[in-house]
């Protein structure tokens, strides 16, 4: 029997990829922008559900009312599932408890999800399992009563924040309880570990989550400029200032306002900035007219800042007004247990963007991907996932179709400075033709990740990692050298 089709109405291509991931391949997705695509994709291939994503909702719900009733006249029988904000419009509200619509408020739901497309399936489903048309089926050689380990999960209105890392489950819970409440967060990670898709997480999560988001790269901008975007500039302020301009602190206005690469601001900009947490009060530049930032402020950092307040470059009261809500985002190459969860997150989704069909992933791919330690972590990964579909044939993704240097092992530099991969880190690119890695590696390499991942939480202070885990600072000191952990 053939799959279900569902159809997504939605400017937003990642609630196709997300649905898809609900789903597990058990039915056909597809995705559309517009009414006359909608209806054009639903002629051509058929249309057994409906995902209308009504989160901009525009004149009152009376036009996307009109969409749920052209569908279901020209589709009589069609499943309907429509996604809005907390609040809806009552003319949408009525139309959806009238004809049986089912309503989910802010993101996909898969319990709802179950309860409204169930009836579509040849067969009883539930989510959390896997099938024999599953793209995951068989892959790390599971049997399909296996269930992979329980995840810890955030999720915002377009997006969710998945893993399988014990210490990260941990932030994402305690990440929740800061945005809800109105507190500056610091993000401490490498470049490409995630540091701004949580940033707008944590502003979906918020209370503030239909206010904007504004992010500044301050790492890009130059110096004498920094003031100006940030605080903004009254006309003649400086030579160029033609006309007055708000800077971002007003543009975020009630909402989420991220600074990324904060180590950059000079420490005249961070007096000021010091001051908006305190008392959210600056001034724009050229001006003496005292205004009030409203918005939330997320700051993000590649660096840890403590060895820069050691060498003057950061303000240790900064430091320490923003270290009371730190969060350190591990490095890919730290949770090794997410890159398969992700790494099948993006083929779903780059099938689907591209319209490269994927029956199937060799085991080897993920074998391969699991000895590699991502130096560019997620976005890395997510890059060279992009490009094994793109250069996928006949429906299964092969080793192959991987990039040459993930095959060999060339591993390029970290993007921290501070992080050089010693011989140890490519343990796992050790390929035993005998049959895979020995035991006493096996077990070496798990000690190693136990360790690295404790000296990163702890920030490598070694009495309190040595106290964690149980052993004397000796102890930690000679694993340390021995797996080349030492910095």
């Amino acid at each position: 029997m053939s799959k279900p089709v569902i159809v997504v109405l939605s400017s937003d291509q990642r609630m196709a990829s997300e649905l898809s991931e609900l789903l597990h391949g058990k039915a056909e997705i597809r995705s559309c922008d517009s009414l006359e695509q909608l209806i054009g994709v639903a002629d051509q291939a058929g249309l057994d559900a409906l995902v209308a994503d009504f989160r901009d909702i525009s004149n009152g719900g009376h036009q996307e009312v009109r969409i749920l009733e052209i569908v279901q006249q020209s589709h009589p029988g069609t499943r309907r599932v429509m996604v809005t904000p907390d609040f809806c419009p009552e003319t949408l509200e009525r139309c959806a408890a009238v004809a049986e619509i089912t309503h989910l408020r802010g993101h996909l739901d898969r319990s709802a999800l179950l309860k409204a497309f169930g009836p579509l399936f040849s067969e009883p489903t539930d989510i959390n399992e896997y099938n024999a048309e599953d793209l995951q089926a068989g892959i790390d050689g599971k049997s399909h009563g296996d269930v992979e380990p329980p995840s810890g999960v955030l999720m915002g209105i377009s997006r969710r924040y998945e893993t399988h890392s014990p210490y990260l489950k941990q932030i994402l819970l305690d990440l929740e309880v800061a945005a809800s409440h109105n507190v500056t967060i610091l993000l401490v990670g490498e470049t490409g570990a995630g540091k701004t898709y949580l940033s707008r997480l944590i502003h979906e999560v918020s209370s503030r989550r239909y206010e904007p988001f504004v992010p500044v790269a301050c790492g890009a901008l130059p110096n004498d400029l920094i003031e100006s975007e940030l605080f903004g500039h009254t006309k003649g302020s400086f030579t160029s200032a033609h006309q007055d301009k708000e800077g971002k602190f007003i543009a975020a206005r009630r909402g989420s306002l991220l600074l990324d690469e904060i180590d950059a601001l000079g420490l005249e900009q961070q007096v000021k900035l010091l001051r908006v947490i305190e008392t959210g009060e600056f001034e724009p530049v050229g001006s003496n007219q005292t205004q009030v930032c409203q918005a939330r402020l997320i700051v993000a950092s590649n660096l840890e800042l403590q060895p820069l307040v050691e060498q003057r470059r950061f303000r240790s009261d900064l430091y320490y007004r923003l270290n009371m809500m730190k969060f350190v985002i591990p490095p890919l190459r730290h949770r090794k247990m997410d890159v398969i969860p992700l790494a099948k997150k993006f083929v779903r989704q780059f099938s689907i963007k591209h319209g490269v069909r994927i029956d199937e992933i060799e085991p080897r791919l993920f074998e391969a991907l699991l000895k590699y330690p991502w130096p560019g972590n997620v976005r890395e990964l997510e890059h060279v996932i992009q490009r094994a579909v793109i250069f996928c044939r006949n429906g299964r993704l092969l080793k192959q179709d991987l990039p040459p240097h993930i095959l060999s092992g060339n591993v390029g530099p970290t993007n921290d400075p501070t992080v050089v991969l010693s011989e140890s880190e490519t343990l796992t690119h050790l390929d035993d033709k005998k049959g895979g890695l020995s035991l006493g590696n096996q077990i070496a390499l798990s000690e190693k990740e136990i360790i690295e991942e404790s000296l990163f939480k702890n920030s490598f202070r070694r009495t309190k990692t040595a106290q964690e885990l149980g052993i004397s600072r000796v102890t930690l000191y000679n694993k340390m050298k021995k797996y080349g952990l030492q910095r």
